[in-house]
């Protein structure tokens, strides 16, 4: 017997579009918003207010951040090609990996794994933590969630989720764990490394009931919005080959030259 072949996020029809078995016109256009929208689709269930307002600040939390890989990948795209601001959108998300932005997904895996660990044991969550920190540690594997060039103290992105999180009163298991893993870092490390945005992200939204395996679209589909904002300036006022001219100057060419035996 063939498998049906099927969907269950959308059906189009000439009156009507149905996403998740709501009226698209009816039922969601000017009555939800966008992060009560992408709750839906990605949860397949509608979005509590609190589960829509904690999804909202993590998107503004990590949609802008500068000057980053993603941003002069975008900017020097569009410089290139002006007339595709599609294909400098695409090249600024394709920078975004495992370091940067994907941490979200890597450090959520992470928590999950030790909750689900907790939940199965009698360990505490500082136990797990402490084991699970200095395994890393011991076998050179990165920290996820921890780490910033900039905000190397504290990043206030995420002190402010975690706020968030308590303020709505969606603080559970993964977040108590995040804090676990917090306490854990200097004793395995033997200095501080501060908790990053893409370490809350994940704790506050797993905790809120966002999907795991949706974790990596948070910071993606945030980042699409800083990408089309600087897109438009870098069209009032290109700096991408500026970018591409300092990124010239500021590495030394060290392979042979046949002028230097000149």
């Amino acid at each position: 017997m063939s498998r049906e072949v099927a969907t269950r996020i959308a059906k189009v029809e000439p009156d009507r579009i149905l996403v998740r078995g709501d009226d698209l016109c009816a039922d969601m256009i000017g009555k939800i918003s966008f992060a009560q929208f992408f709750w839906r689709l990605v949860a397949d269930a509608p979005a509590s207010a609190q589960q829509s307002a904690m999804l909202d600040a993590c998107l503004i939390a990590i949609a802008e951040h500068g000057l980053v890989p993603s941003v002069q990948a975008a900017r020097m795209t569009y410089a290139a090609g002006p007339d595709a601001m599609q294909g400098a959108v695409a090249a600024g998300l394709l920078g975004c990996g495992s370091v940067i932005l994907g941490a979200s997904d890597v450090a959520g895996r992470m928590l999950a794994e030790l909750v689900e660990q907790q939940r199965a044991t009698s360990g505490t969550p500082q136990d797990l933590a402490d084991a699970h920190v200095a395994l890393l540690r011991e076998t050179r594997q990165a920290l996820p969630g921890f780490g910033h060039p900039v905000h190397r103290a504290e990043d206030p992105r995420a002190s402010r989720l975690l706020a968030v999180a308590d303020e709505l009163g969606v603080a559970g298991p993964h977040v108590e764990m995040l804090k676990a893993v917090t306490a854990a870092v200097p004793a395995a490390y033997g200095r501080l490394i501060a908790l990053n945005v893409s370490g809350a992200i994940p704790a506050v939204l797993l905790d809120a009931g966002f999907p795991l395996d949706a974790m990596k679209g948070v910071p993606l589909v945030a980042r699409c919005v800083s990408l089309v904002a600087h897109l438009l300036e870098e069209n009032e006022q290109s700096i991408g080959f500026a970018l591409a001219n300092a990124g010239e100057q500021g590495v030394a060419y060290a392979g042979p030259d046949p002028r230097r035996s000149l």
